[in-house]
């Protein structure tokens, strides 16, 4: 759905972000900006800045940055309508009806109507739990330690004995058996007919980051197989990208979170305090897990079963987690099975040490590699030692690579040279390497300047937005078009138009992009850090220096892509280089 920029402005106008983050976040007055602790990373000194004359915020610490929307995108993982929507809601500002075309609006109207009995089924369960039916599955959750408020909080409930009193429920409710069944709810044979997915189980609501009921585990009463039956894949629910409990963690805003194997197991960490716990759904962790991951946090640990089974997860799952930028760590459950039964036993205190015990995920996988090879012998332990140096070969940083090998060579008492050139040998055996060459002087000879560039940019733009004299200063000389990237044209292009209409509004250039990572971006372009400048020469001097960077580097641009026909082109280029050559010798006022 598209909405008009008038529209999205009057909704941001109608927020302001001081107001709005208040609401998430403490923040102290500290000059003309706000501060506070980061809610998007563990800090202990205030770096997350927040101003109501930008109406923007920016963490100087790990550079999350954007507008109202930004935030709450964010930090309740919405996307741009979504966010549009709440704030709208908040400011009282009526949305147009979305405009869908007939198979658009049949597929919500199927994911609405999903959605809306899964609440229903998620109720009739926790009701079923409540009544006299459901006596012997609450006695096995209370026997279990589950505490009233823990049932209560995670909306535990019971699916009775009987295989259709569910589907009546429902159709009572107007739905129809064939919707009850792409919920997922129902299954549908020739031999039965039409009977409850779910029947004589406890039962596990799976919900989605806004807390909506997206499908359903249980767990069977009795020896009845499969002990544990999930949903089925439904318009709403797909398990390989969702995680059971992600919509209480997510609020934890722990730097990490514990990956668990079961319901139970996310339940009884979250009774006892560890509130950062998740589970995947039935299934083993997938790319699209880790992905959903990252949104969150970057650090992982793994709480797997301590049997054999449990291990073999968890030497797939590091892999996956370290191929999206994701640091995964190991805990030991032994002498227990999981954690469930280990906090039952040792209690949360114990199982805080064990968190600060966890085994790095490599030397996890190298810690089970050893196990078969005779590591008292030579043969064995130099046998383990070539398998390692493929496993480090995986490692393409060369810094992240050799701290490994100083970890390997320390853990498993060998020379930490020795290991290196095995390394490098092995690369170079399997056609990852080519065999070192003695360095050449002119090596680093054409480095690339695109970090200086962006650098010098990103200054002139803070500089431009934060004082209206540098601004009409800069004007004379740089045009949106010396700007390198497509996205540092875009802003300069929305700020250059800006001050034609008489304005200064980087909080409503923000409202051009509807992606999180662009808010960033465009965030740190109006939040970059400036050398502190103490007296007025020395401002002129440091923006006379920062024009005539970025204007020369954007004729070097222009001229690697002149076509050598162009005569107008090269025209104007001589012309640039003359009023660069003039501007060098003129001095900047900035009174």
């Amino acid at each position: 759905m598209y909405y008009s920029e008038d529209l999205v402005e009057e909704v941001r106008m109608k927020n302001d972000i001081v107001d709005v983050i208040s609401g998430y976040v403490r923040l102290q007055k500290k000059g003309s900006s706000y501060f506070g602790l980061c809610p998007f990373h563990n800090e202990k000194s205030p770096s997350f800045s927040v101003s109501r004359d930008k109406q923007m915020y920016y963490c100087f610490g790990c550079g999350a940055g954007g507008n109202v929307f930004t935030f709450i995108m964010e930090y309740e993982n919405y996307s741009f309508v979504e966010a549009l929507k709440m704030l709208a809601e908040r400011a009282g500002v009526e949305l147009p009806e979305i405009e869908y075309s007939k198979e658009q609006r049949e597929k919500t109207d199927l994911r609405n109507t999903i959605l809306e009995m899964n609440k229903l089924a998620a109720k009739y369960f926790y009701a079923q739990l409540k009544s006299e039916q459901g006596k012997a599955a609450h006695g096995y959750l209370t026997d279990r330690q589950l505490s009233e408020e823990t049932i209560t909080a995670f909306g535990l409930g019971y699916s009775n004995k009987y295989s259709d009193d569910l589907l009546k429920y429902l159709r009572i409710k107007g739905y129809s058996t064939e919707q009850i069944h792409q919920a997922g709810l129902a299954n549908i044979d020739e031999k039965h007919g039409a009977y409850d997915k779910f029947w004589n189980r406890v039962m596990f609501p799976i919900m989605d980051v806004n807390n909506r009921v997206i499908g359903f585990g249980g767990r069977v009463m009795g020896d009845g197989k499969p002990k544990y039956l999930n949903s089925p894949e439904t318009p709403v629910f797909d398990k390989s990208r969702n995680l059971y409990g992600l919509n209480r963690a997510r609020t934890s805003r722990k730097p990490y979170f514990l990956i668990c194997e079961g319901y139970m197991d996310v339940i009884s960490l979250h009774q006892a305090g560890f509130t950062n716990a998740v589970a995947s759904l039935g299934t083993a962790l997938t790319s699209g897990h880790a992905s959903l991951l990252k949104r969150y946090v970057n650090e992982v640990y793994l709480t797997y079963d301590s049997d054999e089974a449990g291990t073999k997860a968890a030497l797939r799952a590091v892999p996956i987690l370290k191929a999206v930028g994701i640091s995964a760590k190991v805990i030991r459950m032994d002498p227990y099975k999981d954690p469930d039964e280990y906090i039952k036993n040792l209690g949360a205190e114990s199982f805080e040490e064990r968190i600060g015990q966890a085994r790095n995920g490599f030397m996890f996988s190298l810690e089970i590699l050893a196990k078969e090879f005779d590591m008292a012998s030579p043969e064995g332990k130099t046998s383990f030692l070539h398998e390692a140096a493929k496993r480090l070969i995986g490692f393409e940083e060369e810094l992240e690579r050799n701290n490994y090998i100083e970890a390997v060579s320390k853990e498993y008492r060998v020379d930490q040279e020795g290991l290196q050139k095995l390394v490098a040998k092995t690369a170079v055996s399997i056609g990852l390497a080519t065999p070192a060459q003695k360095a050449k002087p002119t090596a680093n000879r054409d480095r690339p300047k695109e970090d200086g560039t962006q650098k010098s940019q990103k200054i002139l733009l803070t500089w431009m937005i934060e004082d209206e004299h540098i601004f009409s200063m800069v004007k004379k000389y740089i045009s949106p078009d010396d700007f390198s990237t497509e996205l540092y044209r875009t802003v300069a292009q929305l700020l250059y138009a800006q001050h034609e209409n008489g304005e200064t509004n980087p909080a409503k250039i923000m409202n051009h992009f509807t992606q999180e990572e662009e808010h960033r971006e465009v965030a740190a372009l109006f939040n970059t850090k400036i050398q502190k400048l103490t007296t007025k020469e020395e401002k002129e001097k440091a923006l006379q220096e920062t024009i005539i960077k970025v204007k020369s580097q954007s004729i070097e641009r222009a001229t690697k892509a002149l076509d050598p026909t162009d005569m107008a082109g090269l025209q104007k280029l001589m012309n640039d280089k003359r009023d660069l050559d003039s501007f060098k010798n003129l001095h900047i006022s900035i009174d």
